[in-house]
């Protein structure tokens, strides 16, 4: 078996380094230098040749740093030598970008795609694509994970009576469907129009909601002026209080201030795809190291992930046998 080796850029190293406990492998180092003229260098100090590299890093702001951070990264080991290339990004920004919805726009999705995969990138893993479709933007082999058994996990214990599972809009009304299944729960969606970047109009609510608690599922939650407006349109549909789970938690802008202190809201809950903020101590962390650890490990010993797929993470599996990893040679 060829060894492993990881590396993470500087977008999540707390997030590598729970993957690298978790696949019980070291985490190599690596030096990224700014020149005076504003680029960027990044070299790998550990051995690639001949060896399995994974390289870690979600796109978070600021995403075109760390955009090239990456490809930089996958360039520094094409030219060492790696056997194969898998770019871990467990944020893929550029998702939005996915549909030609106004006259001479560009689709970042697909071209990012590209980029990674001129660069070096034999295969890409990733998590909740904000857009099925973006998966074919790839022309390597994209393993695709899903945190909402994770997320699940958090209210398996909960007292769920008279609750519902709300999607924010009907496009991700599968995957709350998927997530409600979990819970043995309803589900209902929002009606939504995008404005905006920052505005959203949800003009109606699809199923009952009237005298029920609710779990909202996202996919990401950036500025937070869609959940906001959810949750005025459940409360005049008479919601009582919501839950907020989302894959991605960016909270840029005004969203944690939005969402702490909202009154509909009991408690908000997240994974670590990126980094969480550090002002919003009552936010709830649930960590998807593990899961990035059991798809890697899959990866590297030439196993299936398709129970990775359906809604279905390791801890709704049956146990797989921990693989040794040798520390890096340097």
């Amino acid at each position: 078996m060829r060894e492993i080796v990881v590396f993470s850029g500087s977008a999540h190293r707390q997030l590598a380094a729970r993957i690298c406990d978790a696949l019980g492998a070291q985490l190599s180092p690596i030096d990224i230098k700014r020149f005076s003229n504003d680029c960027l260098q990044a070299q790998l100090l550990a051995n690639c040749r001949q060896r399995d590299v994974y390289l870690i890093q979600p796109l978070v702001p600021p995403t075109q740093e760390h955009l090239m951070e990456l490809l930089l990264m996958i360039d520094a080991a094409r030219g060492a030598s790696a056997a194969q290339i898998t770019a871990v990004i467990p944020h893929y920004a550029y998702a939005r970008s996915d549909k030609k919805d106004a006259s001479r726009i560009s689709l970042g999705g697909r071209l990012v795609a590209d980029m990674l995969v001129t660069a070096g990138a034999h295969r890409v893993l990733t998590m909740a694509l904000h857009a099925p479709q973006v998966h074919g933007f790839f022309s390597v082999p994209v393993d695709h994970l899903t945190a909402i058994g994770v997320l699940a996990d958090h209210f398996q214990d909960r007292d769920l009576t008279n609750t519902v599972v709300i999607s924010p809009d009907l496009g991700n009304a599968k995957t709350a469907t998927q997530f409600a299944r979990l819970l043995g729960l309803p589900v209902a969606a929002g009606s939504k129009q995008r404005l905006a970047d920052d505005r959203v109009v949800v003009d109606a609510i699809v199923g009952d909601v009237s005298g029920k608690r609710a779990i909202v599922l996202d996919d990401e939650i950036a500025t937070g002026g869609s959940i906001v407006e959810l949750l005025d349109r459940l409360a005049d549909f008479g919601c009582t209080e919501a839950a907020v789970a989302c894959t991605h938690g960016l909270f840029t802008g005004k969203a944690v201030e939005r969402l702490r202190d909202h009154h509909m809201i009991s408690e908000v809950v997240t994974t670590d795809t990126v980094p969480a903020p550090g002002n919003w101590p009552q936010l709830r962390v649930r960590s998807v190291a593990d899961l990035f650890a059991e798809a890697i490990a899959r990866i590297h010993a030439g196993e299936s992930v398709s129970s990775l797929f359906d809604g279905v993470d390791p801890t709704h599996a049956p146990p797989q046998p921990k693989l040794p990893f040798a520390p890096a040679a340097v």
